[in-house]
């Protein structure tokens, strides 16, 4: 199949040969949302703690007697009905979150969502992008010149000027083709893949 190649301008100037095994396939949304699922859920570092009944501040005075006062029986004040007391089944920081997903599942449903963006012109080849300076208001204004507002641009040299000039631009991320993640994929609203890093990404989803 055919990319689009865009100009300065971010207007198609030109058509790119592409695999219809990475950018051609159907749309698989089980697999998409398990993927993507998978990598969130793999983001997360579990260090949230909680504390049982034997570890929460408490005494072990019995606060009442058994029997005569009409309410209601209590040991200690460490019980998970009081308030202060101790949780039932307490999260510890050792939880683990990590779901696993084949290598095989991950590139099928990377392919799957490249092959969306394609049908809904959400997705082009640029030649090459740079800026002389880490300056933010010159990427904004060549993304600006472009009619881009939400840009994941994919590149094959991250040199320091683009990375700098890119911090501080909400909505536009850039990364190397190793580090293009099936989140950052749906999320943003335009992929720009440079053409060398084009070549990158068929070689990693072949």
């Amino acid at each position: 199949m055919e990319l689009n190649l865009l100009n300065d301008q971010g207007q198609p100037a030109a058509k790119v040969e592409a695999p219809d095994t990475i950018f051609g396939r159907d749309f698989n949304e089980p697999l998409v949302h398990q993927v993507v699922v998978a990598y969130q859920a793999n983001a997360r570092s579990g260090n949230r703690a909680q504390k049982d009944r034997s570890e929460v501040r408490h005494s072990t005075k019995k606060p009442w007697k058994q029997k005569g006062t009409g309410r209601a029986r209590a040991g200690m004040t460490s019980s998970p009905l009081w308030r202060g007391g101790g949780r039932i089944f307490p999260n510890s920081p050792d939880e683990n979150f990590t779901h696993k997903v084949n290598k095989k599942m991950y590139r099928a449903g990377v392919c799957s969502i490249l092959s969306q963006l394609v049908r809904d012109n959400r997705l082009a080849v640029i030649e090459s992008l740079s800026v002389d300076s880490p300056k933010t208001r010159l990427l904004a204004q060549k993304f600006k010149a472009m009619g881009l507002d939400s840009v994941l641009l994919i590149t094959d040299n991250l040199d320091e000027n683009l990375f700098l000039a890119s911090r501080n631009l909400p909505n536009v991320l850039i990364v190397e083709p190793r580090y293009a993640d099936p989140v950052s994929l749906v999320h943003y609203g335009t992929v720009l893949i440079t053409k060398p890093a084009l070549a990158q990404v068929q070689e990693m989803l072949a």
